[in-house]
């Protein structure tokens, strides 16, 4: 039987490829006391597949593609976090960031010398200790071999448990300081009180920073806001801002007065519709022209999990949920207007993204000289991450938009992850087998104290150097690691945006980081 499913799989590497993809997701979906391997699971089933059918690895390109495409993702969703991460407390966290990676690597080189360990499977355990697949894919091709694989494999899990053991333990042992970060922009009623005679424009003047004015009331129905409407006390306004930026609003307006304008739809109404219609997607809001003599006002804008505050030269993307405040028998011009389909959560330029990942590619070939180390490249990893930075954090060039709407984004990333780690996994299982029934608990003993030495590094330092908010520091701890099994845990442990936000943030550079860390250790030891 055994031989017969390893001739079925050595004639058809496209059957073991998704074989290995289905049993792997299977496997992560297996909770054992709230841990999971997740995605990593399907490394795990590519290497049982490869030590049964070790002729079934698909070709090279099929985990060239999906790294790419992963990265990719990662850099266009991340950019804007990214860059403006460089400054205030993002300096902070990707120091310690960067300080858990230094941690990791010297770890690991110096116990693989006390453990006489190759350095292809010290860098990766590494690699698998951060479960950093691009640091693997880097490994991988500076020493030419699939040996960082098998150090990876090995690492990996405790790379996933140990962050997470280490997020409960410090939750048992200190009570959560939490950051108040900025809360999302939300509506609220004033009526007026105290103005006087005044007109819509003599109101939207003072108006503080971050507040627009989207509707007003007078007598007893609702209207959009001409500025030439004169409005007196007792006439209701609506606002959409931040909350401290609405609460001086009113302190300088009137009263609270919620659902007076809400209530009543007779003349108004609200819709949220996608934007999904090619006309549209790339128009900035002070360029956004309804049909027929329409008037209307876009009172807010969603894009993905996030909640924005419209600004004259905020530009739409496919995908983005804008707030529409209309007259009710306007709506289904409207709605024909923007397009309004659910499809266009999924949908992008691939004109965009050809071009983003070309120019990757190409930013990887790119060979930098470095004495005593050789030529140095960015690879398949690191380019297309730069790259993907850049333009995520530009959004658009000219009519060309590099966005991905979030669902779309999250199935690149997803899909292409799982044919990097499927299709190494496959490569590296007879040698895994091999290795781990001759050296495995040497490998593992380093694996555990590589991750520990890490991970505890980056904790004990921001609570007790760097002084830390919890949501913070977890934030770090998973951005440090990577695996979004960590962040996950560290969402659950912590309800607090800035967890995503410190995630983001350093990501990308501690990414960078690793991949440059495998190929210049290899590359100075050898493989």
């Amino acid at each position: 039987m055994l031989e017969w499913i390893r001739m079925v799989l050595e004639q058809s590497p496209l059957l073991a490829l998704f074989a290995v993809i289905g049993l792997g997701y299977a496997l992560g979906q297996i909770s054992i006391a709230g841990f999971s391997l997740g995605v990593g699971a399907v490394l795990f089933a590519g290497l049982a597949v490869g030590a049964i059918a070790p002729k079934a690895t698909p070709p090279g390109l099929v985990s060239s593609i999906g790294l790419a495409m992963f990265l990719y993702g990662v850099g266009i969703q991340y950019g804007r976090q990214f860059f403006a991460g460089l400054r205030g407390p993002g300096l902070k966290w990707n120091l310690l960031g960067v300080v858990g990676v230094f941690a990791a690597l010297a770890i690991a080189l110096a116990l693989g010398r006390v453990f006489g360990v190759s350095p292809a499977h010290s860098i990766g355990l590494f690699a698998g200790s951060m479960t950093s697949t691009p640091a693997l894919q880097a490994a991988i091709d500076a020493s030419g071999s699939r040996d960082p694989a098998i150090g990876y494999s090995i690492a990996y899990p405790l790379g996933v448990a140990g962050p997470i053991l280490c997020l409960y333990a410090f939750s048992r042992l200190h009570k959560p300081r939490i950051a108040q970060g900025p809360a999302p922009p939300r509506p609220l009623e004033i009526t007026l009180d105290g103005a006087g005679a005044t007109s819509v424009a003599e109101v939207t003047a003072r108006l503080p920073p971050g507040v627009n004015l989207v509707a007003i009331r007078k007598g007893h129905a609702n209207s959009l806001p001409d500025p030439h409407v004169r409005l007196a006390d007792g006439d209701g306004v609506l606002l959409f801002g931040t909350p401290e930026a609405l609460e001086q609003a009113r302190l300088a307006l009137g009263r609270h007065d919620p659902g007076r304008l809400a209530d009543d739809r007779g003349e108004l109404d609200v819709a949220r519709v996608f934007v999904s219609k090619a006309g549209v997607v790339g128009t900035s809001i002070e360029r956004v022209r309804f049909p027929d003599g329409i008037v209307a006002t876009i009172a807010e804008v969603r894009r993905g999990d996030a909640m924005l505050l419209p600004v004259p030269d905020h530009v739409l993307e496919y995908g983005d949920r804008v707030g529409v405040i209309a007259p009710r028998d306007a709506m289904p011009a409207v709605r024909a207007y923007f397009g309004d389909s659910l499809k266009s959560t999924a949908e992008f330029s691939y004109v965009s993204v050809g071009l983003g990942m070309s120019l990757g590619v190409l930013l990887g070939l790119v060979k930098v000289p470095i004495p005593g180390v050789g030529a140095f490249s960015l690879g398949l990893a690191g380019g297309p991450l730069i790259v993907s930075l850049i333009l995520g954090s530009l959004g658009r060039s000219g009519s060309l938009s590099w966005h991905l709407p979030l669902a779309a984004n999250l199935t690149l990333r997803s899909f292409g992850l799982t044919l990097f780690l499927a299709a190494v996994g496959i490569g590296a299982g007879a040698p895994f087998v091999e290795t781990l029934s001759t050296t495995g608990v040497s490998l593992l003993l380093m694996a555990a104290a590589i991750v520990l030495g890490a991970f505890l590094t980056v904790m004990l330092l921001g609570q007790y150097v760097f002084r830390m908010s919890t949501d913070d520091l977890f934030g770090v701890t998973s951005g440090t690691g990577g695996n979004p099994a960590i962040l996950a845990y560290a969402n659950q442990s912590v309800r607090s945006d800035r967890v995503d936000v410190a995630f983001a943030t350093i990501y990308p550079s501690t990414t960078i980081l690793k991949i440059i860390c495998a190929q210049v250790a290899i590359g100075l030891l050898g493989g």
